[in-house]
């Protein structure tokens, strides 16, 4: 049996040379399209079906509408009954 030596840990000098490369960004879930990501999503028919009717109302796709509830509960928070 032979005796080897232990590999060396990364530096925090490596650490920082790797992280400063282009393609070491995380990769983040979805696909990209322009300057948006598609995720998959799970929806009740009913919900969908109110989602759709409150599109048709505002003339806006389910896509749209989708997006702006998403970005008003960020934004302003969920508000509790």
């Amino acid at each position: 049996m032979t005796i080897t030596k232990p590999k060396a840990k990364p530096t925090q000098a490596a650490d920082s040379f790797i992280s400063g490369a282009p393609d070491s960004d995380p990769q983040t879930k979805g696909v990209r399209k322009g300057n948006k990501r598609q995720i998959s999503l799970t929806i009740t028919p009913a919900l969908l079906n109110r989602v759709d009717e409150l599109a048709g109302e505002l003339g806006q796709s389910r896509a749209a509408i989708i997006n702006m509830a998403i970005y008003r509960a960020v934004e302003h928070g969920l508000i509790k009954e």
